[in-house]
């Protein structure tokens, strides 16, 4: 346990506390659009589901032969998703329950992300989530992403506790596999629901196989503080 005797909770942010994958896939789709590539599919763009945008954009640069350094892609992406975030973003309503109740009993909770630190500081009070997390930590703030383990780690350090006092909120199997090598018990809430076997294979101890869906803030509340 922590130092107030809980557990700490690690939240993913896209897939998992809000629901961004739309704006990511739009975002995406407009900036290949801007290098003459049409008809990138939702189906390909759910294959980057818990990967980190530089990830992502290292990939697709590869794949479609692009001229343009990744860093541009990723400016170019990151403007995009910021313009669509801030005008809609939704938190999942049990999520936001579920971090209310962690706070009010005293865990330390934090947003561990593979998206820019600017893109969570601007999600975040656009789905109403402003000020409930003080601890934000970005893919960017740590050498390696997801499914290393860098980032659960960094928020564990900068939450003041050891990993195996912590727990992840996780949508996608990175993000499964890096709690996994962190040494920190996951909640698995997959935003594809046929992922689930995954969740389990992976050896997350709580999985909502319906996904969003089927998450229950009081459940997930109970299994977080219950110690097992």
């Amino acid at each position: 346990m922590s130092a107030t005797g809980t557990t700490a909770v690690v939240f993913d942010l896209d897939g998992t506390l809000v629901d961004s994958e739309p704006n990511y896939y739009e975002a995406g789709s407009r900036v290949l659009e801007q290098h003459g590539i049409t008809g990138f599919t939702w189906e390909e763009h759910a294959g980057f589901l818990g990967v980190g945008t530089l990830e992502t954009m290292r990939t697709l640069r590869e794949r479609y032969a692009l001229a343009a350094p990744v860093a541009e892609l990723m400016a170019a992406k990151n403007a995009a998703y910021l313009q669509l975030a801030r005008a809609s973003t939704q938190a999942y309503p049990q999520m936001r329950a579920f971090a209310e109740m962690l706070r009010a009993a005293g865990c330390p909770i934090a947003v561990a992300s593979g998206s820019s630190r600017t893109a969570i500081e601007a999600v975040l009070p656009a789905a109403g989530l402003g000020g409930l997390f003080p601890t934000l930590v970005s893919a960017e703030e740590v050498e390696r992403g997801k499914p290393e383990p860098d980032v659960f780690l960094e928020a564990a350090r900068r939450l003041g506790v050891r990993p195996e006092d912590c727990a992840v909120v996780e949508d996608a199997p990175p993000g499964w596999e890096a709690a996994r090598r962190a040494g920190m018990r996951c909640v698995a809430v997959p935003y594809l629901p046929e992922q689930a076997d995954e969740a389990v294979e992976s050896g997350a101890g709580l999985v909502f196989r319906g996904g969003q869906r089927e998450f229950s803030a009081e459940r997930a509340f109970a299994w977080v503080t219950d110690g097992s």
